[in-house]
């Protein structure tokens, strides 16, 4: 199926050549930035957003809250894998070159790569990692999906990828990390809630400040008031 990419009048090629022009016309320092952004960069930064997710979903309000947003930033890598093993089959079939190997006169960043092209890993894991963050915060998830969507350019502008490589891979990432959500959270709430019941995994789940500030709602019991009720009046009598 590697004639889906190899006409040049297709817009997806027009497209890479466009995008992966502006590698050519860069200076070399910054196509070496765009190089480790793309191949390591970006993916960094989800693991740091990914984490400040984490240390503002320990500071909810309810612990029922942060449970819920620590299982589903569990799901998140967990998402993430199983996306790109749903990948192994999918480049198996549609067996697309990379681009450079079909086409002339790209300015390619990275070498080295020699497996298939579609759809992209990169693409694949970002997208269901900023899915997976969007589900547990929904501000934090933004920042996680736009990260996504400049990896995915990256990749693009790389040379190592089609335009369709990125879109197949944005759709593979949100539809694993959407669709398999349910499951994940039956499985994943019950350990979480287990953990912030231990002794020692609780300030993985709760901070110490929200636990402390939930205290007094938790106590907050309303003491009888002896000598009101009709009991007591009978007695009296």
């Amino acid at each position: 199926m590697a004639e889906l990419a190899s006409d040049g009048s297709n817009p997806d090629v027009s497209l890479l050549y466009d995008i992966n022009g502006l590698a050519r016309d860069a200076p070399p320092w910054f196509d070496r930035v765009m190089g480790f952004v793309g191949e390591y960069g970006i993916m960094l930064a989800l693991v740091l957003v990914a984490l400040w997710c984490w240390w503002s979903v320990r500071r909810r309000d309810t612990l029922g809250d942060s449970v819920s947003g620590v299982a589903s930033l569990l799901w998140a890598p967990l998402a993430a894998a199983v996306a790109v093993l749903v990948n192994v089959p999918i480049r198996g079939f549609v067996e697309r070159p990379r681009p450079f190997n079909d086409h002339q006169g790209l300015e390619v960043l990275v070498s080295g790569k020699t497996d298939y092209s579609f759809v992209s890993d990169h693409a694949t894991l970002a997208m269901a990692i900023a899915v997976g963050i969007f589900i547990a915060h929904r501000k934090l998830g933004l920042l996680a999906i736009a990260l996504a969507f400049a990896e995915g350019f990256c990749r693009v502008y790389m040379g190592v990828h089609y335009p369709t490589d990125v879109i197949g891979g944005f759709a593979l990432g949100t539809a694993v990390a959407l669709l398999l959500a349910p499951v994940a959270h039956a499985l994943l709430n019950p350990l979480v809630s287990a953990i912030a019941r231990s002794r020692h995994g609780a300030r993985l789940v709760r901070s110490r400040s929200a636990a402390r500030s939930a205290v007094p709602e938790a106590l907050d019991i309303p003491e009888p008031r002896i000598g009101s009720g009709p009991e007591e009046n009978d007695l009296a009598a």
